[in-house]
């Protein structure tokens, strides 16, 4: 009887090539601190906070679109949909008029949301509005060359700009068949509510770390761990939001950073809105409130030396979380597929910032030590295990989302052989990646390919 042969080792899977450099967006991050520093210094010669805000945003932005110009040329990638190579052609007016009415509808309705519901009303995004009050004429103004210019190099310039216009104006289909794709506008308008929730929040927030940055006093720093700490959370967290402020402004086919999908499951969106204002205080605060107790600093207080460890523990687990912020350059953005990020530490294992985040939330919190009794610590536990467990759902809403490119594919598979966790799919098959799937269910086929969310998307 003959004994059976052992399975071949899976052939070794190439790492896709990332859209971005780590090395671009750390100088460009070099230059928005020098804007910072010159903050410090005579920011309060220009007219507002929010003008600094404005400064350390284009400080970042600007060289990353330069030098990705210059040594990534990011406009003949195949993604970007964009043909220099031939002769230069001219756009069509009339069809530039039709994706500026489907443009100009979608800004009525962002303007819409924003009027109509109270989250959006009172001083909180005062600074966010002022910047947009100033920018919005110009920005709805250059939109008609921009337009006009791009529809000339576009390989297929009927976007969902050009679609959501015919449908405004009754042209749903002609001779040549549908002009009005639903799925198209559809992830369209997705892809501008992805826009419209978060950009306003995470400018706001950008804008309280830099006050706390301008006005810190370096001084308290001088053998004091605390003021330390506290000064290096706080300017952790500043890089981070940074990039993802800087990420949901520059949404532009011409530097290939244009949103290529945007989530389509209500699941998606769920775990993913739950984590952010003003859904995460509501649902935190009714159901997972794991931080009742006494956080890490009243535990070691006492012990300079443990202190001075577990704090500096806490910086390198948010350290590893902005480290992954970075490889975003300015393509940063919840919900979206923007390009696959295949370098920094995501070289290494998928949802780096997820893990690392989720780790420091235990070290800080510490729900496991509340000096109450032994089931209280074990409840507050059981509430944290919870909130990571909407992390993970949002990284497997995730890849199942993005599986939809091959370059993700290819990704996942180099990750499954060769990331640091890579054993977590060898011991529970259940969680192997699967394109298109939530889980590897038995009987599924691991390779069928995903169906993509929409055929295309637009020119913003």
């Amino acid at each position: 009887m003959k004994k059976n042969k052992k399975p071949a080792t899976a052939q070794a899977v190439a790492c896709p090539k990332a859209p971005t450099s780590v090395l671009i967006n750390t100088v460009a991050l070099a230059i928005s601190l020098l804007a910072v520093v010159w903050l410090r210094e005579y920011g309060q010669q220009l007219p507002s906070r929010t003008a600094g805000l404005v400064v350390v945003c284009v400080a970042l932005a600007l060289p990353i679109v330069l030098l990705e110009w210059l040594f990534l040329k990011p406009y003949r990638n195949p993604s970007a949909g964009l043909d220099f190579s031939a002769p230069r052609k001219r756009g069509s007016a009339n069809r530039t008029a039709v994706k500026l009415l489907g443009f100009y509808c979608t800004v009525g309705l962002v303007a819409l949301v924003y009027w109509l519901f109270p989250e959006y009303h009172g001083s909180f995004y005062d600074n966010y509005y002022a910047v947009v009050k100033a920018v919005l004429p110009w920005w709805l103004l250059l939109a008609v060359p921009y337009f006009y210019w791009l529809d000339g190099h576009m390989q297929k310039p009927k976007d969902a700009y050009w679609q959501l216009g015919n449908w405004l104006l009754g042209r749903s289909r002609d001779n040549s068949g549908r002009v009005a794709d639903g799925r198209a506008i559809g992830q369209l308008f997705l892809g501008w509510l992805v826009k419209l929730f978060f950009l306003p929040l995470m400018f706001v927030y950008l804008g309280n770390n830099l006050t706390t940055l301008l006005n810190f006093d370096f001084a308290r720093m001088a053998g004091n761990f605390k003021a330390v700490f506290d000064f290096t959370f706080n300017f952790l967290y500043y890089i981070d939001l940074l990039y993802v402020t800087v990420g949901y402004v520059c949404t532009l086919r011409l530097f290939d950073s244009h949103i290529r999908s945007a989530e389509p499951s209500f699941l998606g969106w769920g775990v993913a809105l739950i984590s952010y204002q003003p859904f995460w205080s509501t649902f935190s605060g009714t159901y997972l409130k794991y931080d009742q107790g006494p956080a890490w600093g009243y535990w070691f207080w006492s012990t300079p030396v443990m202190y001075g460890i577990w704090g500096a523990a806490i910086l390198l687990l948010i350290a590893i979380y902005v480290w992954a912020s970075i490889p975003f350059g300015i393509r940063f953005s919840n919900l979206t597929h923007r390009g696959i990020l295949t370098n920094g530490p995501y070289r290494y294992t998928k949802h780096p910032a997820y893990v690392s985040k989720n780790l420091s939330w235990w070290m800080i919190s510490m729900p496991f030590m509340v000096s109450g009794s032994g089931s209280e610590a074990v409840r507050q536990s059981l509430l944290l295990l919870l909130v990571n467990f909407v992390y993970f759902m949002r990284a497997r809403t995730e890849e199942r989302h993005l599986s939809w490119d091959p370059d993700y594919v290819a990704y996942a598979r180099y990750i499954e052989q060769r990331g640091l966790f890579a054993f977590v799919g060898r011991w529970f098959p259940l969680l192997r990646f699967n394109p298109g799937r939530l889980f590897n269910l038995p009987g599924q086929t691991s390779d069928q390919p995903a169906r993509p969310p929409a055929a295309g998307l637009a020119t913003d």
